[in-house]
């Protein structure tokens, strides 16, 4: 519930800085601030990355900088209010429209909780073991991401697949209820919408063709945009070198803003005009968009952001999804551009994390898919991972 509650409160940070900086509420139908000025756009995003580039700066240069949610499963501390104020940067630089995801902001949130409840419970000595510290860690930070996206199956796969790497009964148990009982605090803000709006066809086995195609070229680009990324992460901007390279990352996420908005922000805008065009004449301008996000995504990072690169993920994907799909539907069989785009999504976005059954439950869960999805997705997810291996790691 506290964790849940965390989430809760990003959320509302995040619309507080999106109405402040852009002058609108992003949701589902409307995820991209297309009524503002260009230049308001270029201004709140470089101005966002000047603050945070400030902020950020102090807390790694002048006091304990935070600690990544490795290194607390690890044993280290996460001082409190370093990681406070950092994930709370994260968020508002989102919201400005800096292009990174918000998913790590609740996931070290709920991370830092954990190790403060951990804490108490040694004070009253009731000492947990170091597997069972080590486990509520892990579920309080999947259950940050469930509060944040509505998405508690997908926050006990973050726990046990990607933290842990331990599938056990009680890894999943526990892991799930904290992760629904994240989900039902976030909806007292969000409800329990869909975070994409997708179509309500039912998936072919027709579709099966396209999967066989698209997925291990997905595969293949989530694997170069998982290397970039740690690249970028391994060598981003250090003291002083941030308070120009992060402001510059602002400035030039603005300039592509001016005539592309979508650009901005972690992603959603740009994954749903994906799954909303069907038109050969926008094939360009999204090569060009997707492009784009991933190299401002990966530079940003490489400007010393901190930030998630799940849905900049979901977004590339989706783009190359549709791109393929229109081509698909041109030429061969006509199958729903929609479904492309979500195929892509979720391919691409299983590569780049190295962890199919999180992304085939997060695409599933926030696109509100039925049941037919897991058999083309399934195998989609599979295939990419496959081809994946041909990215050597970085």
């Amino acid at each position: 519930m506290i964790v849940g509650t965390s989430s809760l409160l990003l959320s509302l940070l995040l619309d507080g800085v999106e109405r402040l900086f852009l002058s609108f509420q992003e949701d589902a139908a409307n995820p991209a601030s297309l009524e503002i000025l260009p230049v308001h756009r270029l201004f709140s995003v470089f101005i966002g990355a000047i603050i945070a580039a400030i902020i950020w700066w102090i807390i790694r240069t002048k006091v304990k900088k935070p600690v990544t949610i490795a290194k607390s499963l690890a044993g280290e501390k996460m001082p409190p209010i370093q990681t406070a104020i950092h994930v709370m940067t994260q968020i508002f630089y989102v919201g400005t429209g800096g292009s990174v995801g918000r998913e790590l902001a609740p996931r070290e949130a709920g991370a830092m909780l954990a190790q403060r409840w951990n804490d108490l419970l040694n004070r009253l000595h009731l000492e947990l073991s170091e597997d069972d510290s080590r486990l509520l860690i892990a579920a309080a930070a999947g259950a940050g991401f469930a509060g944040i996206y509505s998405a508690p199956i997908t926050g006990m796969l973050f726990c046990v697949e990607i933290l842990l790497k331990k599938v056990t009964r009680k890894t999943i148990v526990v892991s799930l209820i904290m992760s629904a009982i994240a989900m039902l605090m976030g909806t007292i803000v969000k409800g329990f919408g869909p975070y994409y709006l997708v179509g309500n066809q039912q998936f072919s086995l027709t579709f099966l063709v396209f999967v066989f195609f698209v997925a291990p070229l997905c595969g293949i680009l989530g694997g170069i945009f998982r290397r970039s990324f740690k690249w970028a992460g391994k060598s981003h901007a250090k003291g002083k070198d941030i308070l120009w390279q992060l402001p510059l990352m602002g400035l030039v996420t603005g300039l592509a803003a001016l005539s592309f908005p979508q650009i901005m922000g972690n992603g959603r805008a740009l994954a749903q005009l994906s799954i909303d065009t069907f038109n050969q004449q926008m094939i360009w301008i999204l090569l060009i968009g997707a492009l784009a996000k991933a190299a401002i995504t990966v530079f940003t990072i490489r400007a010393g952001a901190s930030g998630g690169t799940l849905t900049p993920s979901i977004a590339i994907g989706a783009v190359i999804g549709t791109i393929l799909g229109i081509i698909f539907h041109s030429f061969f069989i006509a199958v729903p551009i929609w479904q492309c785009s979500i195929l892509g999504a979720c391919t691409l976005l299983a590569a780049s994390q190295q962890a199919p059954l999180m992304a085939l439950m997060m695409i599933i869960e926030i696109s509100h898919l039925n049941y037919s999805a897991f058999l083309p997705l399934g195998i989609g997810v599979a295939l990419a991972i496959a081809a994946s291996k041909l990215i050597p790691e970085y």
